[in-house]
């Protein structure tokens, strides 16, 4: 199984230069222009890895991150950041606060990201989680348990 990676930044160039370095490793890649994007996708799509930039328009890559860790399903989803502000120590603190497994200041190359995610990717299991598992861990107890009573009385029919 392939392993998969959610690249997240505004700058186009720096998603596209990525995503080929990655596709060209194997990974599944998709990609978002912003953080409110992502968080679209990562509701059907759980990646092994998210990188991020720090600043987008909507949501930025903090913010994105704050929702994951609030979110049992994707709570403990390896994220590195990209930035191209000087990180000061408050946003040092954050990632950190956060579990943000790196910062990664611009210019970056893209083999040395790879190699970063590589390092990341090899220490966890897949994420091949389906999209209704994931729409069903979001989901508050009374819904699922409704869902799973819906599903087994159309197995039924």
């Amino acid at each position: 199984m392939n392993k998969r990676i959610l690249l997240c930044d505004d700058e186009f160039h720096i998603v596209r230069a990525a995503e080929i370095k990655f596709q060209r490793r194997g990974f599944d890649v998709r990609t978002a222009s912003d953080g409110e994007e992502a968080w679209e996708i990562l509701q059907e799509w759980l990646p092994d890895v998210l990188v991020t930039d720090c600043q987008m328009p909507r949501l930025d890559g903090l913010g994105l991150v704050r929702r994951l860790r609030d979110h049992d399903a994707m709570d403990d989803l390896p994220v590195l950041m990209l930035t191209a502000k000087s990180f000061e120590k408050q946003y040092r603190d954050t990632a950190d606060e956060l579990g943000i497994l790196g910062v990664i200041p611009k210019p970056f190359s893209p083999r040395e990201l790879l190699i970063r995610v590589e390092q990341i990717v090899e220490l966890q299991p897949s994420n091949s989680q389906s999209q209704e598992s994931i729409a069903t861990d979001a989901l508050p107890a009374e819904a699922a348990a409704a869902s799973e009573t819906s599903s087994a009385q159309t197995a039924k029919a």
